[in-house]
């Protein structure tokens, strides 16, 4: 470990000692209606179970705990909208009032601790307020993407088996209105399970049709009860009671539901604010990403308001809503003192003004901290990010089954050196290994499967809803006494982690094992690229061929053949010719999930000739025709099919 004042060393070091006495401190910051008769019990679960005995309400730590100590007025929330031009802003008494007007609302729709509520709403304070109101009395909530596909809306009603919907009638995306209520309908018809309720938030840019009986106008039930003086109040549950269930965004199969539990989910979160963000109460924190992610849920809604920091929602994109200054001006604006968003967000904003000429244009004194994740963080972003701002950039890596950060670098514990492509180290109940294919641990600096040592921290998915079974084929089995991360990587000396791929996107070149991470990690390096993705692809010969797909940076006015002669030999001089990299598309975009993330799996279907069907989080599925062209025109892709779904 390089030398620094960091506390990190003295902090992992104790809970490595003892983890039971650790996360029990800890969990003395939430409040408790009924103490934990055990930190750990060993026996129950998949793998163990945090906080068993304890009672707990997540509103009530959120919400109700900070205006009874006296910070009422303090800002909870700032909603800013540049798509619809407007900003809204509620302190923690405000907001508490919303929640608990809200929640009598859906007692009185007769949804009771235990229900699943599936939300499908977008950016919007409602989708907050929704969250928060389902845990306040106890139900389990399941967010579902605003503007999902009815297909994939439809699964998801099945498997969580919700009494009610809350919606809203349209989302924003840039430019486009996209209705939802038809989206809705639809789901429910193809569903076998048909919620009887629907509350319905009318949005002004598309208001929907009702369904007498069924749909209950938001507005209307809201205003009644707080007209009556109805709050719900706090309803007790168990720290193993599931606060949430969240879907995994697979482009194949059956989604996988991701369980969150209560107590240890609030335990987590509420450390991390303080010693991975270095977030104070009352501070501006801003996560740019959406309810419908993981991010949104641990980071714009929960941990920031059990900290009591304030907490920033917005509605739009990091380009075109109006331009790539839109993340300047509300941090200005808003005195944001750190930023957590995905590393793609920078990438786009580094392509549309790769001067940064809009960062001069704003004061960005409060700014003190930008952290990436989401995906991997290239170090040529990071780097631009570094030059650009003048201010710490954190690569830090987690799942959507962790909840929060594998591996980071602890600001609130004093900062760690940076090395550029690494998330830096494991935090505390994390006891990250590298494991062979046969399960054994492997040197420093040897490249394998990322894998934590059971059992998982506290705020770690415990199971899957309703399939212990996938549980363990999923995570569990291939590595006895871990969990499979699923991600290829290395430790190195230092004990930083480095994450280099998906362990089916590591490629076999002629019996060479390679990472599409560190080859994108190349060309990201070449002076005229935006970004990148490399996949690899089926030959006859070498088992697997790499090919990557460019977008260069505005204003490049150079013959594409030129520039993807010289991203070939990059390749080949840094990685040599045990890559056999020899195929470069420049194209105009890259394939993405709404969240950012590139859809490499998809791509390579679609060069190999299989049967893929469109993702569902698919930002512009005309992309992938773009793509097919552009691969065809390289010789590949010859047997391409039209998509399923």
């Amino acid at each position: 470990m390089p030398q620094s004042a960091s506390r990190y060393p003295a902090v992992y070091a104790a809970w490595k000692a003892d983890p039971q006495l650790f996360w029990d401190e800890v969990a003395r910051d939430i409040e408790w209606s009924r103490p934990y008769d055990k930190v750990f019990d060993a026996y129950a679960g998949q793998y163990g179970r945090w906080f068993v005995g304890g009672e707990t309400n997540t509103a009530w730590n959120c919400l109700d705990r900070h205006v009874r100590d006296g910070n009422g007025d303090r800002l909870a929330l700032i909603h800013d909208s540049p798509v619809t031009n407007s900003q809204r802003k509620f302190t923690y008494a405000q907001l508490t009032d919303e929640v608990a007007s809200l929640a009598a609302v859906l007692i009185d729709l007769g949804i009771a601790k235990g229900d699943r509520v599936v939300i499908y709403m977008p950016m919007v304070p409602e989708a907050l307020m929704a969250m928060l109101a389902c845990a306040r009395i106890g139900a389990v909530h399941s967010v579902v993407f605003g503007g999902f596909a009815a297909a994939e809306l439809a699964t998801r009603l099945d498997d969580c088996r919700p009494v009610a919907i809350l919606a809203a009638s349209c989302g924003i995306e840039g430019t486009r209105i996209i209705e939802y209520k038809p989206l809705l309908d639809r789901a429910i018809e193809l569903a076998a399970h048909k919620p009887g309720t629907v509350l319905m938030l009318q949005r002004p840019q598309a208001p929907a049709s009702m369904i007498a009986g069924r749909d209950h106008d938001w507005a209307e039930r809201v205003d009644d009860a707080k007209a009556r003086g109805a709050k719900a109040a706090c309803v007790p549950v168990a720290a193993t009671d599931p606060l949430y269930i969240l879907y995994t965004s697979g482009t194949t199969g059956q989604p996988k539901g991701v369980v969150r539990d209560t107590g240890g989910h609030m335990v987590a979160l509420k450390w991390t604010m303080a010693n991975h963000y270095g977030i104070k109460p009352g501070e501006v924190f801003w996560a740019a990403s959406d309810v419908g992610w993981v991010v949104g849920h641990s980071y714009i809604v929960y941990a920031p308001l059990l900290a009591g920091a304030t907490t920033l929602m917005f509605e739009g994109k990091p380009v075109g809503t109006p331009d790539a200054g839109v993340f300047w001006r509300i941090i200005a604006e808003h005195k944001v003192v750190a930023l957590f968003t995905a590393p793609t967000a920078f990438r786009a904003i580094k392509k549309e003004d790769p001067t940064g000429s809009f960062i001069a244009k704003y004061d960005l004194a409060n700014f003190r901290t930008l952290f990436l994740a989401g995906e991997r963080a290239d170090p040529e972003t990071i780097k631009w990010a570094e030059a650009k701002l003048g201010i710490p950039v954190i690569d830090h890596w987690w799942q959507t089954e962790t909840g929060w950060p594998i591996c980071g670098n602890p600001m609130g514990l004093g900062m760690l050196p940076v090395k550029h492509g690494s998330p830096t180290v494991p935090m505390p109940g994390y006891d990250l290994q590298v494991l062979d294919e046969k399960g054994i641990a492997v040197a420093a600096g040897i490249a394998g499967t990322l894998a934590i040592k059971l059992p998982l921290p506290p705020g770690a998915l415990p199971t899957l809803w309703g399939n212990d079974a996938r549980f363990r084929k999923s995570y569990v089995e291939d590595f006895p006494g871990y969990y499979s991360t699923s991600d290829a990587g290395y430790i190195d000396a230092d004990g930083y982690a480095y994450v280099m791929a998906r362990t089916d996107d590591v490629i076999n070149v002629a019996g060479h094992r390679l990472s599409t991470g560190q080859m994108e990690e190349v060309i990201a390096q070449h002076k005229d690229v935006a970004e990148c993705a490399v996949i690899g692809i089926a030959d006859d010969l070498k088992g697997q061929n790499a090919a990557g797909m460019v977008v260069l940076n505005n204003g490049v006015n150079r013959p594409d053949a030129e520039i993807e002669a010289e991203i070939i030999k990059l390749v080949r001089d840094v990685i040599g010719p045990v890559a056999a990299f020899k195929t470069v598309m420049i194209v105009k975009r890259l394939p993405k999930t709404r969240s950012g993330k590139i859809l490499r799996a998809t791509v390579r279907q679609i060069a190999d000739g299989e049967t893929w069907k469109m993702p569902a989080t698919i930002d512009d599925p005309a992309v992938l025709g773009e793509l097919t062209d552009a691969l065809r025109a390289k010789g590949l892709a010859a047997n391409a099919k039209a998509p399923t779904g």
